[in-house]
C-alpha cells in the first residue's frame, strides 16, 4: 500500500509513498483517512504522498499510530546501528 521514501524527506527522516492504486476516490481526494477509510471528521493529517507529489491524509488516531511506527523505528535503527 506504501513504502517509505527517502527522497524529499521530512523532519523525521522518511515520508511514505502511496500507491494510488490502492486507495479509493475518496482517500485519494482527501475526504477519507487513508488507513481506516474514516471520512467524519474530515482527516487532516498529513500521512505521506501520492507519487505525483500530492498528499495523503489521515484521521488524528491513525496520524498517532505513524508517528508511534516512526519513533519506535527511529529507536530501532538507532540500536542496531550501536
Amino acid at each position: 500500500m506504501c513504502e517509505r521514501s527517502t527522497a524529499n524527506a521530512d523532519s523525521s527522516g522518511s515520508i511514505y509513498v502511496f500507491d494510488p492504486g490502492a486507495l479509493t476516490p475518496a482517500q485519494l481526494m482527501g475526504d477519507a483517512c487513508a488507513i481506516c477509510h474514516a471520512k467524519w471528521p474530515r482527516p487532516r493529517q498529513p500521512l505521506g504522498e501520492l507519487p505525483d507529489g500530492s498528499e495523503v491524509f489521515g484521521c488524528d488516531e491513525c496520524a498517532g499510530i505513524v508517528v508511534a511506527h516512526n519513533a519506535r523505528s527511529v529507536r530501532a535503527h538507532a540500536l542496531a546501528a550501536h
